[in-house]
């Protein structure tokens, strides 16, 4: 088995347990929207593609703490002493650290190489659009939200309680995701997502309020 792979199999063991919304399947969603625009960008690929599936395996540690520990800095460490087991030379693993260090929509890292840029848009094209909405649903019900409140008053509620709904979700991150794009083509994509999502929660509020 050659060297990506093993770490692809060590990254899912990673995140087997993982809850519904930040599971294997979003990092696959993310490597193959990173492999779109990495050809785009004329990407590092065998950085790209190991930053990738090894993005949120520290995920697991912020959901079990309620938010208080950064998935991306946990996911530095155990990226690190996975990389160095294999002995990959220092100068990839840096690079490959940093991917993960700032592809946080709400870290305090920014993006400086061609690949961390690249892996901060497919994750948050992720996040976005039609599977976007279904992400945030899907969270808000690992953490035991309300269907829907339209009304809510965002700087009185907290993340992770019953208040955390998919429209939360929206009102505080993702309708501002498309103006954090880094790369042309992750610009491009998120518009068409945008507009997809915007255009669902006005028409949630009016079935909501029975007008639709």
């Amino acid at each position: 088995m050659d060297l990506f792979n093993q770490i692809k199999d060590e990254a899912k063991r990673f995140l087997s347990t993982a809850k519904g919304s930040h599971d294997w399947d979003h990092t696959e969603r993310v490597y193959n929207l990173c492999m779109h625009i990495g050809k785009e960008e004329v990407a590092d690929f065998e950085i790209l593609k190991l930053a990738a599936i090894l993005h949120d395996i520290g995920r697991e540690y912020e959901d079990k703490s309620g938010g208080k520990i950064c998935h991306a800095e946990k996911g530095v460490a155990l990226a690190r002493e996975l990389l160095e087991k294999y002995n990959l030379e220092k100068e990839k693993i840096d690079k490959i650290l940093h991917c993960i260090e700032s592809h946080r929509f709400r870290g305090n890292k920014t993006p400086q190489s061609k690949e961390a840029k690249i892996l901060f848009d497919a994750d948050k094209l992720d996040s976005i659009g039609a599977v976007g909405i279904g992400r945030a649903f899907l969270f808000s019900g690992e953490v035991g939200a309300k269907l829907h409140n339209k009304d809510v008053d965002i700087e009185k509620t907290k993340p992770y309680t019953k208040d955390d709904t998919a429209f939360r979700e929206f009102a505080v991150k993702l309708k501002t995701v498309k103006d954090r794009m880094l790369t042309a083509e992750g610009k491009r994509m998120a518009e068409e997502r945008h507009k997809f999502m915007v255009d669902f929660f006005a028409r949630l509020n009016k079935e909501i309020d029975g007008k639709l």
